[in-house]
């Protein structure tokens, strides 16, 4: 490596700053112009860079928005990782969930920033990007179940549960904020109903993972 060359962790840092703003000009543009009507390359061109450049970033359109989701895919298997001694794995899962509630976590769905909806609306109203989600479930439900350990099916089966409760939790949140709630007034149901599928979740699996 010559002297000139940057750093290994610099080069992965502007690395990352270019995924990012790639990714966020393609969600900008795709909200002002709807997904269908907005080029690979008109991306390229409003970020400043070629179009086989982002294609080294992006394999496709679908990738540039699911980015945004790129650091919680494996969030749930991290969190049973990195648990506290003594601490189950579901009740990892539990507290890590109420406070991703509590600190208004646009995962959790419990998110009424503008920005937020807009995206959400951008997600779950663009078919392909719906299609290219259950994807991004099967990963962290591999992740997770991994994290899990034990028998291979028992710990497939009960990373599908949790990762299905979460994404319910978070759905009933973001339909009773679209329907008009803010945040701040459905936090205490939003709990309340965590609370509940945690609970049905320990007396379902609660003898290996609670």
């Amino acid at each position: 490596m010559s002297s000139t060359d940057p750093a290994p962790g610099l080069r992965e840092r502007k690395k990352q700053r270019t995924r990012q703003t790639l990714s966020e000009t393609a969600v900008r543009l795709f909200m002002e112009k709807g997904y269908d009507n907005v080029s690979v390359a008109e991306i390229a061109a409003a970020a400043e860079v070629s179009k086989p450049t982002l294609f080294r970033y992006f394999a496709s359109k679908e990738d540039l928005v699911l980015h945004q989701f790129a650091d919680h895919e494996d969030e749930a298997a991290r969190v049973v990782a990195g648990r506290g001694e003594g601490e189950a794995p579901l009740e990892a899962l539990r507290r890590h969930f109420l406070e991703g509630l509590r600190r208004r976590d646009p995962v959790t769905g419990l998110c009424d920033h503008p920005a937020v909806l807009a995206y959400q609306r951008l997600l779950y109203g663009t078919p392909q990007l719906v299609a290219r989600l259950y994807g991004y479930q099967g990963r962290s439900e591999r992740a997770l179940a991994e994290a899990l350990g034990g028998s291979e099916v028992r710990a497939r089966i009960a990373a599908g549960q949790i990762v299905s409760t979460q994404r319910i939790l978070a759905d009933e949140n973001v339909r009773r904020i679209v329907a008009g709630e803010s945040a701040d007034e459905l936090e205490e149901a939003a709990l309340r109903t965590a609370e509940l599928g945690f609970q049905q979740l320990g007396e379902g699996i609660g003898r290996w993972y609670g």
